[in-house]
């Protein structure tokens, strides 16, 4: 439970303080709070995953460790973990931009008031009411740019693919190792092995799925109606 709040502080941090919002911001950060809490729920089955691993082996210390690397030898945890680094990656992208497009719009304010006002009074007054804007909160208006809307479809698509390899890992990899059964093809190590708690395992790979299935169907209509929205009628 300390590592879902270590890891959550920062994505509500980030998602509460900032100074720039668009369309759909908070329900990114939403997903990547539940697929957060859903990941470290589903770890916790396969926590002892080599114990859980046993063969009807007189020599364990062998076969069995060659019995569990034949039947378990794709990537898991490690790759779920990996996965969920790019998707933050992904929304950090257009976080990245709107920082940019909110220094920007700062300058271009500060700018107007410098011309308005060259006196050296009149610039200090015009710092101060820059400052003082810049203490609030821009939105971004889609509809005014095309290039903002074009970033902001680009990362949702990233982030999709992301999602969709994670499916591909979980469905065609990581489930299938998942049987209750295993017969052993190593030279010298013909034994039937059995995983323990394999549902249970296999229902961690259900949930996971389900939680990349919806961030894909979100990021999908989003991508619809941000084009049919604010390309199409622009």
């Amino acid at each position: 439970m300390a590592a879902i709040v270590t890891g959550l502080i920062p994505i509500l941090r980030t998602a509460v303080d900032a100074t720039a919002t668009y369309k759909c911001r908070s329900l990114w950060f939403g997903l990547l709070c539940i697929r957060l809490v859903v990941l470290f729920f589903a770890e916790l089955p396969f926590s002892k995953l080599d114990t859980d691993f046993t063969c009807n082996s007189s020599t364990p210390d062998v076969c069995t460790k060659a019995c569990f690397n034949e039947r378990f030898d794709k990537p898991m945890m490690v790759a779920w973990n990996f996965m969920f680094v790019v998707v933050v990656i992904s929304v950090l992208l257009m976080e990245l931009f709107t920082s940019h497009l909110r220094t920007m719009a700062q300058k271009r304010s500060f700018r107007m008031k410098a011309d308005e006002k060259p006196e050296a009074q009149g610039t200090e007054e015009a710092q101060m009411v820059a400052t003082a804007e810049g203490r609030g909160k821009m939105i971004i208006d889609l509809h005014k740019d095309r290039g903002t809307v074009g970033f902001y479809l680009l990362s949702i698509a990233l982030r999709i693919l992301v999602e969709a390899c994670f499916l591909f890992l979980l469905l065609y990899w990581n489930l299938h190792a998942l049987r209750d059964e295993h017969t052993c093809t190593r030279e010298g190590c013909k034994y039937v092995c059995i995983l323990r708690a394999a549902p249970e395992k296999r229902m961690s790979i259900y949930a996971l799925a389900s939680i990349s299935g919806m961030i894909i169907a979100c990021s999908v209509l989003f991508c619809i109606y941000s084009i049919v929205h604010y390309l199409c009628n622009a």
